[in-house]
Formats: C-alpha cells, structure tokens, sequence
C-alpha cells in the first residue's frame, strides 16, 4: 500500500542500514529474518526469547523477508536490544545501557514501540537527546489513548524524535492513535504540534512467535505504525548513495518525510501532524535533497479549518490574551544552530494591525529548536473583521561542515495567515484558569475519578487537550474562551463575563484571593468553579511503591486542591468538604453522574443548593462499608458589593456584583473521565451551559435548575453536633512535595513580571491591579491575612439546634428584666418623676452613641 516495491525494483532493499528494535526482544532462531546481527538481553529473566511476541511482530514490520508478511527492509542489519521481561516490565536503567550500547555500535535508526507519560524522566529524555546527537534516527509510537487529547507519550513527543500516529486502511484516523498537543509546556506555555506524521497501524500483518504455529497475524496500534516508518526509513537510507551519506541526519529525515507526506481527511494538525507517509514521493525528495533549515508546521494559517484546529476555531480580536502558536524548527544543516537575530516581523496584508511577540530559545540542539508566536490584535483593530497576512522573518546559522571555512546561513519566512473580528461583548468572554493547573509527571497528581485503573492526571487539563469537547460546545455556544497562563491579578475583569477554574491543584496567592474577590463584588465578574475530590486518608489509602526509585509514591493534593480551593472562597463563606460521593444526580429532565467528586459544607444565607442522595466513597475505601447521604453538590449565591456586605441591598452607583456557581465534581467535564472510567460517565456539558445561561445571559435560575433550596440562614462546616467548631479538610502533614511543584508556595511575593503573557502583549492592552501594592509582599505561608477568622463573625443559622447550656445566661438576663419591670410599674411616677426618668435614659442614650 505504500509503494515499497517501488524501491525493491530499483534494488534497495535497506542493506548497510542497522536498524536497533528496543522491544520484548527475537527468539534468535525465527525463520522469518535473514540478517539478525546481535541479540542482548538486558532484563533479569532466565532466558532471552520473546515470550509475548511484541518485539517479533515490531522486527517483522521492519525487516521480515517472509513473504507471507514482508518487512519494509529485509536485508537491514537488525539489532536486538530485549528491554522488558516476560511480564512486559522495564526499568530505565535497562535502557540506559542498551542506548550507550547502540550508540557505540554506530546505529542508523531505532525503532521505539513503547512510551510512558514521564517527559520528566531526566536520564530517558536526555540520553534520547544524545542518541540524536549521535546521528540516529529515533523513531517511535505516540500512543494508544487517542480519541482524548493531550495524550502523547514520550519519547515520541520530543522535538528531535519523529513521532509516529496511526490510521487505518481506509486512511482514517485510527481510534486508538494519541492525540496532541504536547504538555510539557502547561500550565505557563502552550504545547508543540505532534504526532509528526502518521501511517497504517490498524489490523496490519507480521511476523507470529514460531511456537504458536502461524507464521502471521495482525497487530493494530502505535507500535504497528512505528516500525513501519522506520522500516521506510531504513529503505530510503539504503537508496541514499555514499557520496551523499553525509546528507543523512535525523533533521534530513524528517524533513523529507514530513514535506513528502500527504493529508488525510477531516483530521486536525494534533491527530495527524504534517499527514500520512507517502514511501514513493520521499525517496524521490531524498535523492534531491540539500541541507536545509525547515518549519513543522510549515505555515500559520488561522483559516484553514479543520486542518489547523484549534486555532481556526476561534479568531483573534483586540484585548484578547495573546494566542500562542509553537512551530519546531528543523536544521538540517547540523545538529547544533542558533539565532542570529531575533525574529522578525514583517506586514503584509493589514499586517500592522497584528502584534507579533516571540519567544525562543537562541540555540538549536540536538537537530531542533522551538520558536512561539504569541498573536493578538492590536487597538487599531478593535472594530476590524477580515484577514491579516505578513511572514515571520527568522535567520539561522549552524558550524562549518568538514572542509568549509564559512559557518552556515540561512534565512526562512514563515507565512502567516490569521482571522480577526471586533471584540466581542464581555458577556461572551470567558476566562480559563490554567496556571492553577498542575500535571503528572511534576508530581503524583492522581486521577480525577477514582474507579479509573489510570492512577495518574496526565492530560494537562487544558481547553485543547482532555477538556476539549467542553471547549468545542463553548464555541458552538458563541462564547470565547482564553486561556490565562499567569497569576489572577493579570487580567483586567471588566473584559470577561465570567472567570472559569475546573479542577485546580496549584495554591492561590493571597494577593489573588483578594483580588477576585474585588473583581466579584466590585466590577461584576462572574465565578464559576468545579471542584473535585479530596480526602487525605484516601490519598494515603493509593500510594504505591515505585519499581524504580523504590520509594512509596503518594499524591501531593487530591483530584483538587480543596484546602487552597477553600481559601480562595473563603471571603464568600463557601467551602467544600473531604468527603468522596458518587452517584446520579437530577435537574429537571436531565441526569448526570457524579464520580468522585466532593461536597458543598459551607455556603452563604439566601444562596441556593441543589441536594442529592450519593455514595459515601470514604467509608467503602477506608472500611470497606456502604453508606449514602444528601449532600448539596452545587450552589448558585448571587455576591453583594463590598461595601454591602453586612446590608441587604446594593449601591445603584456601583456595577452590579457577580454570580457565585460551584459545582463539586469535574469529571463529566473531562474527555479522560468519560472514556476511560469504569462506569462511562456520561458528559455534563449541558451543566455548564445553562450556568453560563443564568450567569451570562439572565436566563432565569428556577426555570433552568427546578428544584434547588433556597437556604435561610448560612450554611456552616460544623464538626458534627459541635456548634462552636469547624471542621474544613486539611492539607497534608508534609507540604515537601508539594512545595517542590508549586509556583506559588516557594514564591516570597507575587511580582508584576510574573504576569508572563505580559511580554507578549501590546502596550497599550496590558494590565496592572491598582491593588497589588497591599500585597504583592504577602507570601503564601502569610495568607491567613486576607482570609476570614477561623468563626463566623455572623450570628449562627436559627435552624439548627441550640446546646441549652448556651440558653441560661439569656434565661437570666430575661428574668432581671422582669424584676426591674415589675419594680418600675409598682408606683406609678409623677409627670416630673417621668420627665425626669426620660431625660436621664437620653443623656445615657447620648453618652453611649458618643
């Protein structure tokens, strides 16, 4: 199907091209290879065959001379590296030895059909730099998570390696292939364009164990489409003559591949990267090919949709936070090059009406670089609706090669192609919280819904990864969503209508906290916030020993931050508890399910509460028992002016105050939920949309959430029957690790640069709090001083039980007074006793007052 035969019949057929295969390794005996140069085994099994079939079936695809199931190069020198034993175990010290190994044996290419979601695997992710450095092609699988976003696994989300997705015969997308971006970059950045390139991978036909009798079976995965592209590669370095080896670099290579390859339909830029592998165009490219320096993607073209999603789903307009675009530079001049000069902007069509900001890293290594566009409209644009155009000028230098005096030049322009619209109404704005996001592998941040056998949260939990058909039914809404990458204070409130937080891990600066609450109650700013679980016991309850560090491994924070997420809602009286529920739940006709999420324990008089019957997941996991109860998972409080707050009514001078929605649970909002839990919870995006109908639009609250009570007085986190105390949840004992991954924690005061899209932004756009100066010196550790008192300074709610014991001192105040009264009526006074008696209750009157 994909044209190997074409270079068969020009006899090349990958001889002098060592392929090495890191895989579950080659019984040494298979019929099915002719060339097997070296088989190690570097686990601690007793013996050295493939026992599962993985690595026999990867090698077949490769270099297989069986007719029945052929290989794309059969007569490539295989290299056998056996680095997962027979129970499909590894350990990064295994292939550590087996890198050092190829690297010593001069490899050409290597096949890597595994990956992992640890990018921050220091030792793995540089010795994979160092193998590209060394002149091999890395190759491998991006991973089998798909359809969710955000799913890339590593090492194929590493710029230097050619990271391989997959489709089906039909030349569709297959199912299971992981989808980008990369999240290495989040929650301060935004990630890279990945996979790089895509080919078969579903029901594909190879090599079998000889033991099981048939001589080949079919195989679908990432793993199947790895080994095909680097079996291709291994043919096209075969046809590549000596004179021109030198051309030959893991640049060059996937350079020709992704400039050769061909798009497939209705797939984007993050499903299939630059398209599908076309075998015949890029051995004729390779035979012409000249070092050169290269873009992935090519060009920037906002409209071209739905190739360059997500970015053509949402045009850019003035006062918007910039949109960040990450293009991979490809030099294939050598594996080190630099910037000479930083890039440049350069108008063409209305081009002055966008500002283009830059972020890069000057030097170019191993064979890769990174330039961000960070894009937003300037204010001359703010009423502009068409097409802007201009080139993104960037100038590359790399060593002289062998024999050249002069170093290497070259000068690129990146077309540029963007939509822009007048800026839309406030009301249709929404903010999402991405820097209070944090991610495995930074941490044992642990998995949103705990019936899912994934322990970790690993998508990045951003609008483009696994929240991205949350972001898609915003758009088909008509709302605009920005996603803000720095601290709270750097936003102006009066441009959105609401701010968004799902599932937030990260602290909350004291200086943010007092912030939304002014841009509440002051300037209007809607508050939406999903929350889920939290619950220490049960966060030690899933800890597990680490095979490698051989150390315990325990989540830094539940699902949420609940006792920082408590803090930043403090100053509204609304708190949520440690208790974990699952279960249905109702609102109107609609049904949806609650899995693992937490509860509301706090909430202020006169706000609205939807109650339902769930679960208790504590007393199953911590004790093995059953239990239900009727907890209230979602409120609706609409917040008085700050200077109201004590008062029932509200300014008529001062902007109406914002809304207050809190929702317990974010997994029906969550791709990775829906798909990977073990009951399918089903999507709550409904949910969201009639808050945003009531916190947006005005729609009424009763019509769309029948059946929410209505509280009379507050809502308060009693410790049991115990009226004089609170009990909220608790942060862990030891903050170590967490101190480790927060930005917030360590950070001695939150300063103005901080404000990281702020580089970015035109002059005149960006924004700075009046407030900060109270304090921008406050540090995390001192937060106790923009929160409440521990107590409620309001009197207590009448509905609850009063202690008697609290009732004898009012007893006894009552009783004096009807003593004095009785006294007073027993004579009655004379008009000057009276007019005296008056006079004196006025001057006491007038004293006290002063």
């Amino acid at each position: 199907m994909l044209g190997a035969h074409v270079l068969w019949d020009n006899g090349y057929t990958g001889k002098g091209i060592k392929v090495a295969v890191f895989d579950t390794g080659l019984s040494r005996d298979h019929p099915h290879f002719r060339n097997v140069r070296e088989a190690i085994d570097y686990t601690n099994d007793e013996k050295s065959d493939d026992v599962i079939g993985h690595g026999t079936f990867v090698a077949g695809i490769i270099a297989s001379d069986y007719e029945g199931c052929p290989g794309f190069a059969p007569d490539a020198e295989l290299y056998i590296f056996r680095v997962f034993n027979k129970d499909k175990l590894s350990f990064t010290s295994w292939f550590l030895d087996a890198f050092n190994y190829a690297i010593h044996i001069g490899i050409d290419v290597l096949n890597l059909s595994i990956g992992g979601h640890d990018f921050m695997d220091r030792p793995f992710v540089d010795k994979i730099y160092e193998m590209s450095a060394n002149n091999i092609v890395v190759v491998s699988a991006i991973g089998n998570d798909g359809p969710t976003y955000g799913t890339l696994s590593n090492p194929a989300d590493q710029s230097d390696v050619i990271g391989v997705g997959s489709i089906d015969s039909f030349d569709k997308l297959s199912t299971f292939s992981s989808r980008g971006m990369t999240t290495w970059e989040l929650p301060h950045g935004y990630g890279r364009v990945k996979p790089d390139i895509v080919t078969y991978g579903s029901s594909v036909l190879g090599s079998n164990l000889p033991k099981l009798g048939t001589k080949c079976r079919t195989l679908s995965g990432t793993s199947v489409s790895s080994p095909v592209v680097a079996g291709a590669i291994a043919l096209l370095m075969s046809s590549v003559p000596q004179d021109r080896r030198h051309l030959i670099n893991p640049a060059s290579i996937k350079q020709v591949l992704i400039e050769s390859s061909q798009r497939i339909g209705d797939a984007n830029i993050f499903e299939q990267g630059n398209g599908k592998l076309n075998l015949v165009d890029a051995f004729k490219m390779l035979q012409r090919y000249t070092a050169k320096v290269s873009f992935s993607p090519s060009s920037v073209d906002f409209t071209d949709c739905p190739y360059f999603w997500p970015y053509c789903s949402q045009p850019i307009y003035h006062d918007g936070l910039p949109t960040i675009v990450n293009v991979t530079i490809i030099n294939g001049m050598d594996v080190s090059g630099q910037f000479i000069a930083p890039p440049k902007w350069i108008p063409g069509k209305n081009g002055n009406l966008l500002h283009v900001g830059f972020s890069y890293q000057e030097l170019l290594w191993p064979w890769t670089g990174h330039l961000g566009l960070h894009l937003s409209a300037t204010k001359a644009a703010a009423n502009f609706e068409g097409i802007i155009e201009g080139f993104v000028q960037v100038n590359i230098t790399s060593p002289p090669r062998l024999g050249e005096k002069q170093p290497r030049f070259q000068s690129m322009m990146l077309p540029v192609r963007v939509q822009v619209i007048p800026t839309p109404p406030r009301a249709k704005r929404i903010l999402w919280d991405q820097y209070h996001s944090l991610r495995y592998p930074s941490g044992f941040l642990p998995k949103d819904a705990l019936d899912m056998d994934e322990p970790f949260d690993w998508n990045g939990d951003h609008p483009h990864t696994n929240f991205r058909a949350m972001y898609q039914r915003l758009r088909e809404s008509g709302y605009f969503l920005e996603v803000l990458n720095s601290p709270l204070t750097c936003f102006d409130p009066k441009s959105y209508g609401a701010l968004l937080i799902v599932d937030p891990e990260e602290e909350f600066f004291p200086s943010e906290i007092k912030k939304i609450e002014e841009d509440v109650r002051a300037n209007g700013l809607n508050l939406i916030v999903f929350a889920d679980w939290y619950n220490v016991q049960v966060m030690n309850k899933i800890k597990f020993l680490d095979p490698n560090t051989k150390k315990d491994c325990t989540p830094v924070t539940g699902a949420s931050n609940i006792p920082a997420l408590n803090d930043f809602l403090s100053n509204f009286g609304i708190y949520f508890g440690d208790t974990i529920y699952n279960g249905e739940f109702t609102i109107g006709s609609r049904t949806g399910y609650y899995s693992s999420g937490t509860s509301i324990v706090g909430f202020p008089k006169g706000g609205r509460l939807l109650y339902t019957t769930l679960s208790n997941l504590n007393r199953q996991i911590l004790m093995s028992l059953s239990g239900t109860a009727r907890v209230p998972i979602l409120g609706f409080y609409q917040t008085l002016s700050m200077e109201d707050e004590l008062s029932s009514t509200s300014s008529e001078e001062d902007q109406n105050p914002g809304k207050i929605v809190v929702f317990g649970d974010s997994s029906c909002l969550d791709e990775a939920i829906q798909k990977a839990g073990a009951r399918y919870v089903d999507d709550c995006y409904w949910l969201l949309d009639n808050i945003l109908q009531v916190t947006q639009e005005g729609k009424d609250l009763n019509t769309l959430f029948p059946g929410l009570t209505q509280i009379e007085g507050h809502l308060l986190p009693y410790e049991g029957n115990d009226r004089t105390s609170w009990s909220l949840p608790k942060r862990p004992s030891d903050l170590s690790e967490m101190e480790k991954l927060s930005q917030v924690m360590h950070s001695k005061d939150l300063q103005g640069d901080m404000c990281s899209s702020h580089p970015f932004q035109v002059n005149e756009d960006k924004f700075y709090w009046e407030s900060h100066h109270k304090y921008h010196n406050l540090s995390w550790s001192n937060r106790a001083h923009v929160l409440p008192s521990e107590y409620p300074t309001y009197p207590p709610d009448t509905n609850h039980n009063i202690n008697p014991q609290y009732l004898y001192p009012y007893i006894l105040i009552i009783l004096a007074l009807v003593l004095l009264l009785a006294h007073f009526f027993r004579k009655k006074p004379t008009r000057q006793q009276a007019r005296s008696s008056s006079e004196a209750v006025q001057e006491a009157v007038a004293f006290k007052v002063q």
